[in-house]
């Protein structure tokens, strides 16, 4: 998908939602465990529930990984599944020396279609750029994430500068704004303005708002540019606003929710 259709979409719906369909066996409605694949039903649902309100699906691997093979076919039978008008971001934070990430790459974009992976930084350029090689695909670098254990080395300043202002900074001589997107957490709302200024025209993926705490408000305010900029993810605010039978109902309603703050914001901002 290239820019300008995720632009199209996020006008068209009014919408910079993503929906993280972290499929978790343990935590799905109870009646789906007697359908063949319990976890496929599960997103099977919680996709046509909320596909009118968002613009972004992200599955985490690990959730379908934990699980072997079937969780790995239930992950490609997701993303099969997903409306092609919607973006898809394959939530994995791959990165390895240049041969290995070609093949994680080759994985997620060329067996799966994914639209999107992320990528940790941390082994540098050559881990990086294979996943670059692909066209209309998109790298989501981990930048500032919204987890405690990110200040243990991502706020590490040297000189001046944080380890994730360098890690903005690099990576955009790598790729355009056009291929490169960068994880930029909810929860340090007090960076995402500063972020904004590192990095002007690339889209951010934003997860924690919602379960944990992060402000869709604060994020708008200060993270939108001229494009909208932003990917504002909600995994566990919708997807388990039910355990019940209900749960797709409660999920559309919790997205619509969120779509239509995510309406007022574009019409404040952009």
């Amino acid at each position: 998908m290239t820019r300008q259709q995720l632009f199209q979409q996020i006008q068209l719906k009014k919408s910079y939602l993503c929906v993280g369909l972290d499929a978790d066996i343990t935590k799905i409605p109870k009646h789906l465990l007697e359908k063949e694949d319990p976890i496929f039903e599960f997103n099977k649902q919680i996709i046509d529930a909320t596909k009118e309100y968002c613009v972004a699906y992200k599955p985490n691997t690990a959730f379908y990984e934990s699980l072997g093979p079937d969780g790995w076919r239930s992950l490609q039978k997701t993303v099969a599944y997903i409306p092609k008008d919607i973006f898809t971001i394959a939530d994995a934070k791959r990165g390895d020396i240049g041969n290995t990430s070609r093949l994680y790459a080759k994985a997620f974009f060329e067996n799966m279609d994914f639209d999107s992976i992320t990528v940790a930084p941390y082994m540098g350029e050559d881990s990086v750029m294979p996943f670059l090689e692909f066209n209309n695909k998109w790298v989501i670098v981990l930048a500032h994430t919204s987890n405690k254990g990110s200040m243990d080395f991502q706020l590490f300043n040297d000189k001046g500068k944080t380890l994730y202002q360098e890690v903005i900074e690099k990576s955009q001589q790598w790729a355009s704004p056009d291929e490169l997107m960068f994880v930029v957490g909810a929860t340090r709302a007090d960076k995402i303005g500063e972020i904004r200024k590192l990095a002007p025209d690339n889209f951010f993926l934003v997860p924690g708002v919602g379960a944990q705490g992060g402000d869709l408000g604060e994020v708008s305010k200060y993270g939108m540019n001229k494009q909208c900029g932003l990917l504002v993810n909600s995994s566990r605010g919708i997807i388990y606003a039910s355990d019940k039978e209900d749960f797709a109902d409660t999920a559309r309603g919790e997205s619509k929710k969120l779509q239509q703050q995510m309406s007022e914001y574009l019409e404040m901002y952009l």
